[in-house]
């Protein structure tokens, strides 16, 4: 994160770990985050497995800590405990979670948008509907799922506005540095690998250094496209490996 801070960016997120120590530490990271570094802390908060007392529970943690800007997700069920049934849970979506923290106010929250629609969703139609309502409950701005083709996004945006939606949609971007780590991601997002994308990588995915510059490269196009087409900025997935967003953002920033 100190040398993320060298590329000047204008906020960073944290994932969230939604159970016990995972919970702890993640507010722990993010409260020395805000402090060491000095960079805006966009904390992410999934509500699928908490209670509307521990929800308001961590939101005081995390102001107390200069937190004050939230990623408001619905979040995926624990892998090592039971749900309640959906209509007993206090945040059954992450639109509750949207409505709680504009009720409550004080904080700045982002949403999820889905421009290939989220794995769930019935349909783009249902999926779209989702995302306006969200924002129609408090969402200030949105960050998109990782993507691999600017069309999505552009086609995803129109619609959007379409529907009604006026708050500004970053678009996610994650530099491929592993094949099977892109063919794991896709699998759970519903992310579409195009054609020219798949078959580059295939051909090199036993070449770590090749698949790393190929997916900077692929990187650097769709960041170009975006920008040219008036997105209104990029969200790096860093996973924690910053070499290559640094090495986007430095071809990027040439004149």
């Amino acid at each position: 994160m100190r040398e993320l801070k060298d590329l000047s960016p204008d906020y960073v997120t944290l994932t969230y770990g939604a159970g016990g120590s995972a919970r702890e530490r993640t507010i722990e990271i993010a409260g020395r985050l805000q402090r060491e570094t000095g960079l805006t802390t966009v904390s992410h908060l999934t509500c699928i497995a908490h209670t509307r007392a521990e929800i308001s529970a961590i939101l005081l943690r995390l102001e107390a800590l200069g937190i004050r800007h939230i990623v408001a997700l619905r979040g995926d069920a624990p892998k090592d405990a039971a749900l309640r049934p959906v209509e007993e849970r206090d945040f059954a979506h992450a639109v509750d979670l949207v409505r709680h923290l504009r009720e409550r106010g004080g904080l700045r929250t982002a949403v999820a948008a889905y421009p290939e629609k989220h794995p769930e969703s019935p349909s783009p139609e249902e999926d779209l509907r989702r995302f306006a309502e969200k924002v129609a409950a408090g969402g200030d701005w949105a960050v998109t799922q990782l993507f691999f083709d600017a069309r999505d996004y552009f086609a995803f945006v129109r619609r959007a506005r379409e529907a009604g939606v006026k708050v500004p949609i970053v678009p996610g971007i994650m530099p491929v540095t592993g094949y099977p780590q892109l063919k794991r991601f896709v699998g759970l997002c519903g992310a579409r690998i195009p054609p020219e994308l798949d078959e580059r990588l295939s051909a090199i995915q036993h070449d770590s250094q090749a698949v790393v510059a190929f997916g900077v490269d692929w990187a650097v196009r769709q960041c170009r496209a975006l920008l040219d087409g008036g997105a209104p900025g990029i969200h790096f997935y860093t996973l924690n490996r910053s070499h290559s967003t640094a090495e986007i953002l430095s071809r990027l920033r040439r004149p």
